[in-house]
């Protein structure tokens, strides 16, 4: 690091858990946020600015004013853009020295080839179809993924490590049957909400790239922002999850 950059991370650097050789780490780092709407926003914008050295950003969607109320990343003169374009926008306004990828075609045929480039992948999606195909990639390139979801004045965060024997995928905890999407749309969401558990998702991302402290790996965080209440639940492998069985793990 040059002393720009060392000025830049010091109070990061500070951190005996991170050091410069923590530092580093994160700047050789690649991560995947897949979703750049109420939890992506956040997300985005720290990891940008704690110097992950590559970020790939991906959303085919455009910025509407109805965003704007939790999208924080987005700004009023950003409606009709796509929301990758007006996020690196942002993020290089935080930090130029990062490097960011733009991806409006992330789909089933191309996700494990941008899957198996990061250290770390985001899922801030909101419908249970993407959220098993991000699942699977991560699973079949044994890339850890931070899951988190919100809606109304709650929030659930975790990481799955579900190429690793004996812990739990994204699919042991929701099955691919009976599951109802519930969105912002339909149910509404306190706009703190999501900046909570996006800025929580980046928290714990960092974590994973460091081993630093508990990562959520097998368990699931359950935030009730209306009660501020915060309990965590053991999570296991189901001997009937179609990823967990179809891959032997």
């Amino acid at each position: 690091m040059d002393n720009q950059n060392l000025l830049r991370y010091s109070r990061q650097i500070l951190l005996p858990e991170v050091g410069e050789a923590g530092q580093q780490k994160l700047l050789n780092a690649t991560v995947l946020l897949i979703g750049i709407g109420g939890l992506g926003s956040p997300s985005a914008m720290y990891l940008a600015a704690a110097g992950i050295g590559h970020l790939i950003i991906a959303d085919f969607d455009q910025v509407e004013l109805s965003n704007l109320q939790r999208q924080v990343i987005h700004y009023t003169d950003d409606i009709g853009k796509d929301k990758v374009k007006s996020a690196k926008v942002k993020m290089l306004a935080i930090n130029p020295n990062v490097k960011i990828t733009t991806l409006t075609d992330l789909n089933t045929d191309n996700i494990d080839e941008w899957v198996k480039k990061c250290d770390v992948v985001l899922d801030g999606t909101d419908n249970f179809d993407t959220r098993f195909n991000i699942n699977q990639a991560c699973v079949v390139q044994h890339t850890p993924l931070v899951s988190a979801a919100v809606i109304r004045f709650e929030g659930q965060l975790s990481v799955f490590k579900g190429y690793e024997k004996d812990q739990p995928c994204y699919q042991c905890l929701y099955p691919s049957t009976g599951n109802s999407d519930e969105s912002c749309v339909d149910n509404g969401i306190l706009a703190p909400v999501a900046g909570m558990l996006g800025t929580m998702q980046a928290l714990q991302s960092i974590k994973v790239i460091l081993n630093l402290g508990e990562q959520l790996i097998g368990k699931l965080m359950i935030v009730d922002a209306l009660d501020l209440n915060f309990k965590t639940v053991q999570l296991n492998k189901d001997k009937h999850c179609p990823i967990c069985n179809y891959l032997n793990i």
